[in-house]
């Protein structure tokens, strides 16, 4: 378990309520106690206390409504709900959730109560779920365990909506109503009985999931509750993971939430964070959208609409967003501009007149693209050039690399267009680059580097025959089924079989 100390001035109140947050723990020595707070998934430093006699208290009027936790030895987490009442709770050292009793807290009275029944129930489910896979489907016992499960699951649902129907006023109830799943509705039939759209209960159910979470309440926010709920939505089951998918929906949902909430915040910085880390090859994009929509704006005082980001890192995520947005899927890239190995002639990729352009850029002295850029190669000579799919490879040929750059061309055999950034253009552009721009190159050209980011080889992306991104980051095997698959040659023998490709030959 990860927790992350951060002491934050926004801990600090000059308004006092005078609540109290008291425990008394059994089987503890005296120490020092650290009091946490949730916000989304993570767990924060909120405050700190010494505990005397086994007891240990905590200024309420500091902290904020949502589930907190007194972090006692061996990383047991005791959780309790604070909603600006005085506190009183007793437990026992080991196991303190399952001991725990509310002495004093309306919230938390209903809340561990709450919780013993879901163990309950929960214990019994676990007990019937054993024994059901030693049964076969048509035993009556298997039968009747699946009745007695059902029967379950309804009491545990009838019982959380009593406590939503009875005590709506309290945090509690929120909490409890924001883990319950959206009740679905019959699908509408047609004259003969049959459903009219056989997608709805899916259609309804996504368009609905956060019908039960107040999104105008921050406190739901600081429960571990809520961050479950939008990583199952955005990157879970609920949507087909393509960036395109991600960013309508992370719209239409972040626009709901009120300027200035936690709700927003932590919203849309999971968003954005969790795309631009993503394994999936095109969810940069989400991270580009997401910055120009919600980091990028400024309000009428003008300050940013991520109220909560410092300036200094505010500005680096916008550079970054400046840097690859032209790079994301759908995107039409800069045109390249330089010259090939006679160190003359100068080549575009703008100009070919291909299907499909494979822009790949690598290093002669890389051990990787020494495995990679032969076997293109191959697929150039056997395959995409008769097919009307052209190579476009940007080498590194400054300094020594320009010798090894066409050494390394000569002794593959590598027929495809091969430019570079040669040394003697590399000399003089240094010296004076207005003699080059914009007669025969540009300077997003001479900086290619930077245009593409390219600080690791090889790295590819796959153009469309108007240029814009249609993949990148991907292994030979599988530019080699993509091609084939949208030259509708999925079939076609493949060459480098993805069941064999080794797992090193990723190409970023």
């Amino acid at each position: 378990m990860k927790i992350v100390f951060i002491l934050s001035l926004l801990l600090v109140s000059t308004v006092s309520f005078g609540q109290t947050i008291k425990f008394k723990i059994d089987g503890i020595e005296d120490t020092t106690l650290n009091l946490v707070r949730y916000f989304g998934q993570g767990l924060y430093y909120a405050d700190t206390a010494e505990m005397k006699g086994g007891v240990i208290e905590f200024d309420g009027s500091k902290q904020k409504a949502g589930i907190l936790a007194l972090f006692l030895p061996e990383q047991n987490l005791l959780e309790f709900i604070y909603n600006d009442e005085d506190v009183t709770i007793e437990a026992k050292a080991v196991s303190p959730m399952t001991s725990v009793v509310a002495k004093k807290s309306a919230e938390n009275k209903i809340f561990y109560g709450y919780t013993a029944f879901l163990r309950k129930q929960r214990g019994k489910t676990t007990v019937w779920s054993n024994e059901m896979k030693t049964l076969k489907p048509e035993d009556d016992r298997y039968k009747e365990i699946t009745d007695l499960i059902n029967e379950t699951s309804k009491k545990v649902v009838a019982y959380q909506q009593n406590i939503v129907d009875t005590k709506w006023d309290m945090l509690v109830s929120r909490i409890i109503k924001m883990s319950m799943d959206v009740v679905i509705p019959n699908p509408p039939l047609d004259e003969e009985g049959n459903p009219l759209d056989s997608n709805f209960r899916f259609s309804y159910f996504r368009e609905h999931y956060f019908d039960n979470i107040d999104l105008m309440d921050d406190r739901l926010v600081r429960t571990p509750i809520y961050h479950g709920k939008i990583e199952n939505y955005f990157s879970k089951t609920m949507m087909i993971q393509h960036w395109d998918t991600i960013i309508k929906y992370a719209y239409d949902f972040c626009d709901r939430l009120p300027a200035k909430s936690d709700m927003l915040q932590y919203s849309v910085s999971w968003i954005t964070s969790h795309f631009e880390k993503s394994k999936i090859m095109g969810m940069d994009k989400v991270f580009v959208y997401m910055g120009n929509r919600y980091y990028r704006p400024k309000d009428e005082n003008g300050e940013s609409v991520a109220h909560w980001m410092p300036e200094d890192k505010l500005k680096t995520l916008i550079e970054r967003v400046d840097k690859i947005q032209g790079l994301v899927m759908g995107a039409k890239p800069a045109n390249l501009t330089l010259r090939d190995t006679t160190d003359k002639k100068w080549i575009d990729f703008y100009s070919l007149e291909s299907e499909y352009t494979i822009l790949y850029f690598w290093d002669p002295n890389c051990g990787h693209c020494k495995k990679v850029t032969p076997k293109l190669q191959v697929l150039y000579e056997k395959k995409f050039k008769a097919r009307g799919i052209e190579i476009f490879a940007v080498g590194k040929a400054v300094g020594d690399d320009f010798q090894d750059w066409k050494d390394f061309i000569k002794e593959n055999n590598l027929e495809f267009i091969n430019v570079a950034v040669t040394n003697s253009l590399y000399t003089a552009a240094k010296e004076n680059a207005r003699q080059f721009i914009p007669q025969y190159t540009t300077i997003e050209s001479l900086n290619y580097q930077e245009t593409y980011d390219v600080y690791q080889s090889p790295k590819v992306f796959i153009l469309d025959k108007d240029k814009r991104i249609i993949a990148k980051s991907l292994t030979i095997s599988q530019i080699e089924e993509m091609l084939d698959r949208r030259q509708d040659m999925a079939d076609l023998e493949k060459l480098f079989p993805i069941e064999e490709e080794p797992e090193d030959e990723q190409i970023h």
